[in-house]
């Protein structure tokens, strides 16, 4: 989070505006003047010959001036040349080629010429030429034979152009050179080698040359290098040798300069240019170059190091930069130097530039021409154009040196003066005319302007005036006498007045006052103060995972008589708010966050007046980009090294890499994990298999998460050898009652180490001398047939390939197929050990009778039937297993008061044997489960109602069931109370002593055993308690509130509608109430009713009109007052009125219509209206 200094071209703009603050007074141009030059083109004026020509001379004056030319200091007759116009009301010269003609006839140095009665301006001498681009001389280029190690420099020689090509390197396939420290371009174009290496031959080299008029690229013939050298093969391992050279046989060397020659030289380079120093040096290994100035140092601020520390470049040179600099070259044989001697020369450059000199009748005044430069540059003066020696003398004029004074001017010394300062690097040339006039003050800006500013900001009131003599100019505030200048206010010689810092106080009107001795103007600037715009809530920095959400501030204050405009910047440059992006008056919110959202974000508040800017960088954490540039070297039988350049971390430090590998012979296209590194790892050495074709990739890997795999390594195989290992997990099982299956493990391709692998399978019974059965299997399993049931054999498997045979294996006990057990368990004995469970006892099988291994003894038992009447129970079979060396155990979880059957099993691997002899038992009674359906309800306040069923599993014979309740009122509880019933009892009431408590209820059934599990429920909660509930959820639901709502818009609609047929007049069958004779003004209709539409805007009839001009209700019958009079009136409790109401006799015959209707909501609507 930062806020964002003023920007430096702010500075830069003021600095300009303080230099046209302080320039001179211009004429308006409705007074005569001597011409002035406002455009020219440049001294050295290149063109494209494709093009017309244009060269540029515009000017000014009063009258407006006339033009012409000279060519090579000769008048140019433009009216002779079709070719040539010039621009009307302007000098311009245009060139036409669109007919014909070469541009090259019309290169020469041309001078602009403007002209009116008071006096001749001249344009700089401009030198046309025209931009050359021409072709490389064709040559035939022999190969370029070098020696491994030697320094070797191609030479470009490009064609001279104008301006200067551009010289780059690429082959003759258009690829670019790559250039680095060893292999570089020169300054003049030319390609050095410091050394050369075997891997340069491997493209040629040619040079391009790019012309920046015709934007055409010529090409030179290719380069072809041939070395010589002692190691013949290109081995990429020896790239990264950390002696590469030696290692390829190639002799250390000293530093030598290829460029420049020798130990010193000088250069020359011109005030306000680059000064470019180059040292280009060879030597094995390749030298390194540093730079240093003589008894200096180097100027930080103006020095930067290009093409790998070859050059120095100081821009802007001056004085201060001429002395003796030396580019050290060294390697770890030696060090070699050489010396620069700089001088620093200069065109003419403006001390004191001549400006127009205004004057009136009789004053004196003085033209100024200073310039400097070196060697020091002459002056010379002209007027009009002519060498001041040859016009006519002027006994008011006198030349000193640089400086021409007036004395005591009149109209008749009304010209243009040009001054000339030259040296033999340049010149520089300007006009300044000498107007005589006599003019009083005026006012040159609108009056009465608006100027509005920021508080604490600089600003200045412009006030732009002309007279002759120059006027005196005052500045006034508020109409107030006094003069502002000095303190926080300054005037310049233009008018403008500044203000140093603006305060509230400074608001207000300010008026300037121009006077000369011919009169005096005025003008007025009102000033406003507004409060600046300040971001008091800055983004702020943050760090963030790539798919979350980020919010960043910004909340501005400003002042509110300013439009407030917010926008962002993402790196300096416009922000585009994508759909991902949510833009606030007061935050910027990016959804999803990626990579592309990383970088600077700015806050931009801005008014018509001024803005701030606020500044937060966002960084994104992503997963790290994949590792790249693969390479293998050290390459051993056994192991290899691989190197690898990390990606961009993406702001997650790398924390480990995991080297993969694949192979293409057992699992061609699957990637196995090798091994693992730290992140600060870039290369391992990895040990190898024999006889793999290996290929590795990396995989980086962050907090965010994994990279991307590399680009897979080249390719690398190991040579191949007798295997180190056999396979893993033998094992001898059968799959039937004759054989026996032999499997393992097969080897992977990282343990094979050679072509063919296979396996030599071996087996033998065990404990006897018989000879070994043997087999070579290529597969993972082999079955050895017709064997005796379940024998045990030896087994070996042993790995060999064609480069010989693994270790001897180990030897594996194996087994031959089972077959059922012959034999079930004897003597079983059952004990019934309590209502749920037995114990059971029975003699071990002899071991013959198994036919295999003995995996357990299995009980298989039954419910028979319930020792209750009429009780259906299930008989589905049920097991318990027991170790094969044990002879007793337990088995449980058996129902009470019922009879079971049990048999016994022996249990192999291929199944169950025959079964034992049927065992019978009975269980005896036990505890009841739970009665069912335990129902609590509440017919009234004072009575609760219990209901139940019998249990599920009475577990015997029921006795009976026991009641135990006890009252509560929230935390408080009574005595509890029991309640014993007989076993057909299933229903029970209770007394409520009080209509708050509730009971707690907990039931459960006996047997003679004892009682069973036990079931609590609770007594509902009082009724008023209840209805509350039930009213505060009902008045809560959605469904009520939008069933109400419904209600009463349906109301409301209906009301709606009975106005709009009321206002369109209804007619009310008054008859039917009231038998009244209609008088002859009454309207009436045929069918006996009275029409009551307003079209006439009348009142209605039982009303009148007040003195305010509002219809005014009649007393009716209807009135409150009469209610409150009437003896058989009453009110209900919720305010209805109910029963009689008297009303008056001699108001009931005669407005007794008219009140009913006077009464209606819509009437009373009406009168109001």
């Amino acid at each position: 989070m930062a806020r964002q200094p003023p920007l430096p071209w702010a500075h830069a703009a003021f600095l300009l505006l303080l230099l046209q603050l302080g320039g001179a007074i211009e004429i308006p141009m409705d007074l005569t003047q001597p011409p002035t030059i406002t455009k020219q083109s440049v001294k050295d004026h290149i063109v494209d010959p494709r093009d017309n020509i244009l060269i540029e001379c515009e000017a000014k004056g009063n009258p407006a001036p006339s033009f012409h030319w000279t060519r090579n200091s000769r008048f140019f007759n433009i009216a002779k040349d079709p070719r040539v116009s010039m621009r009307r009301r302007s000098g311009t010269l245009v060139i036409d080629f669109r007919s014909g003609g070469r541009p090259e006839e019309y290169e020469g140095e041309y001078q602009c010429f403007a002209r009116n009665k008071f006096g001749t301006a001249l344009s700089n001498k401009i030198r046309l030429q025209v931009s050359k681009s021409p072709l490389w001389p064709k040559e035939n280029l022999d190969p370029v034979v070098v020696q491994e190690g030697a320094p070797l420099t191609l030479q470009c020689n490009p064609p001279p152009g104008l301006p200067s090509p551009v010289i780059f390197w690429m082959s003759s396939s258009m690829e670019p050179i790559a250039q680095d420290k060893r292999v570089s371009q020169g300054h003049h174009g030319d390609l050095y080698f410091s050394n050369v290496l075997l891997q340069d031959m491997q493209t040629d080299y040619s040079c391009n040359a790019r012309f920046h008029f015709t934007h055409t690229i010529q090409q030179k013939n290719p380069f072809t290098l041939k070395v010589l050298t002692n190691h013949p093969y290109n081995d990429s391992s020896l790239r990264n040798h950390p002696d590469m050279y030696s290692a390829r046989g190639v002799a250390e060397r000293t530093p030598s300069f290829m460029y420049p020659q020798g130990t010193s030289s000088s250069q020359m380079v011109l005030r306000g240019m680059d000064l470019l120093l180059e040292c280009i040096a060879s030597g094995v290994p390749t030298p390194d170059i540093a730079w240093y100035k003589k008894g200096g140092d180097l100027p930080s601020d103006k020095a930067k190091f290009e093409n790998f520390n070859k050059a120095l470049r100081i821009t802007n040179v001056s004085e201060e930069d001429s002395g003796e600099y030396f580019c050290l070259a060294s390697n770890k044989m030696g060090s070699i130097r050489h010396t620069i001697s700089v001088r620093v020369k200069a065109a003419p450059y403006w001390l004191d530039e001549p400006k127009n000199l205004i004057l009136a009748p009789g004053e004196d005044g003085r033209l100024v021409c200073r310039a400097s430069g070196n060697p020091k540059p002459t002056v010379q003066w002209m007027v009009n154009g002519e060498p001041l020696q040859s016009a006519p003398p002027n006994p008011n004029r006198e030349v000193a040196g640089d400086t021409i004074i007036f004395r005591d001017t009149q109209v008749s010394s009304r010209a243009v003066y040009q001054c000339n300062t030259s040296n033999e690097h340049g010149y520089l040339l300007a006009n300044a005319f000498v107007s005589v006039l006599d003019v009083p003050p005026r006012m040159l800006s609108p009056r009465n302007q608006l100027i509005r500013v920021i508080l604490y900001n600089r600003t200045r009131l412009d006030c732009p005036f002309f007279g002759s003599p120059i006027p005196t100019l005052r500045w006034f505030k508020n109409g107030q006498g006094s003069n502002l200048d000095g303190g926080n206010y300054h005037v310049y010689e233009n008018g403008s007045l500044e203000i140093k810092m603006i305060r509230k106080e400074d608001q207000g009107i300010y008026t300037c006052v121009a006077t000369n001795i011919l009169g005096k103007a005025e003008n007025q600037v009102r000033l406003e103060v507004k409060d600046p715009t300040r971001i008091f809530r800055m983004p702020e920095d943050q760090v963030v995972q790539r798919g979350t959400t980020v919010q960043l501030e910004c909340r501005v204050k400003h002042d509110p008589s300013l439009r407030l405009t917010v926008s962002w910047l993402k790196d300096d440059e416009p922000l585009y708010v994508g759909n991902r992006m949510k833009k606030e008056d007061d935050s910027l919110t990016i959804f999803g966050v990626a990579e592309r959202d990383q970088g600077s974000y700015t806050c931009v508040a801005s008014t018509e007046l001024d803005q701030d800017l606020a500044k937060a960088h966002l960084t994104v954490l992503g997963r790290p980009d994949r590792p790249r540039d693969l390479e293998l070297t050290d390459l051993a039988e056994r192991s290899v090294r691989l190197t690898w350049i990390p990606g961009d971390d993406n702001n997650s430090p790398i924390t480990g890499y995991v080297v993969q590998f694949e192979e293409d012979q057992f699992q061609p296209g699957v990637w196995h994990d090798h091994s693992k590194f730290p992140g600060s790892v870039n290369s391992a050495v990895l040990q190898l298999s024999p006889y793999v074709n290996y290929q590795f990739r990396v995989i980086a890997i962050n907090e965010v998460g994994s990279s991307h795999p590399s680009l897979p390594s080249e390719r690398y195989r190991t040579s191949g050898a007798p295997p180190e290992s056999n396979p893993s997990d033998v094992k001898g099982e059968g799959t039937r009652k004759n054989n026996m299956e032999i499997t393992w493990t097969p080897m992977n391709a990282t343990s094979a180490f050679g072509p063919n692998l296979r396996y030599i399978v071996k087996w033998r019974r065990r404990e006897t001398r018989e000879t070994w059965n043997n087999v070579t299997v290529w597969g993972s399993r082999h079955v050895v047939g017709q064997t005796p049931v379940y024998v045990p054999y030896e087994i070996r498997v042993q790995a060999e390939n064609d480069f010989g045979k693994g270790p001897e294996p180990d030897t594996v006990i194996g087994y031959s197929g089972e077959d059922y057990p012959r034999a079930a368990p004897t003597d079983v004995k059952v004990r019934v050990m309590n209502s749920t469970a037995i114990g059971l006892q029975w003699n071990r099988v002899y071991s013959d009778t198994v036919q295999g291994q003995l995996r357990e003894y299995r009980a298989y038992y039954w419910r028979e039937s319930s020792l209750l009447k009429n009780l259906w129970v299930s008989q589905k079979r049920q097991q318990a297993s027991f170790p094969s060396d044990r002879t007793r155990g337990v088995v449980g979880r058996l129902f009470p008061y019922s009879n079971y059957k049990l048999e016994m099993v022996v249990v192999n691997g291929r199944g169950n044997g025959p079964h034992s002899e049927t065992k019978e038992f009975t269980t005896p009674e036990g505890v009841p489960s739970a009665p069912r359906r335990f129902r609590v309800r509440q017919p009234s306040l004072e009575t609760v109602n219990l209901e139940w069923d019998h249990p599920e599993h009475p577990n015997g014979i029921l006795t009976g069931y026991t009641l135990k309740y006890v009252a509560f009122n929230g935390t408080k509880l009574g005595k509890q109370m029991v309640e014993n019933f007989s076993p057909n009892q299933t229903k029970f009431s209770v007394q409520r002593s009080d209509p708050v408590s509730r009971f707690r209820f907990t039931l459960s059934a006996r047997t003679q055993v004892g009682s069973g599990e036990a079931v609590t429920e609770e007594s509902p909660a009082p009724p008023n308690e209840a209805y509350t509930n039930n009213q505060a959820d009902i008045a809560t639901q959605g469904w009520f509130i939008g069933l109400m709502c419904a209600i009463a818009l349906l109301v409301l609609i209906l009301l709606i509608v009975c106005f709009i047929k009321r206002s369109r007049g209804g007619k009310y069958p008054v008859r039917e109430k009231k038998d009244v004779p209609l008088g002859p003004e009454d309207p009436k209709e045929e069918d006996g009713s009275f029409d009551y539409s307003d079209e006439d805007n009348k009142p209605l009839q039982g009303s009148q009109t007040s003195l305010d001009g509002t219809i005014k209700q009649q007393e009716s019958d209807d009135s409150l007052v009469d209610y409150g009079e009437g003896g058989e009136g009453q009110f209900n409790e919720d305010g209805s009125f109910i029963g009689q109401y008297t009303v008056k006799k001699d108001k009931e015959e005669t407005e007794g219509n008219e009140s009913s209707e006077a009464t209606s909501p819509v009437n009373a609507i009406y009168s109001l209206a």
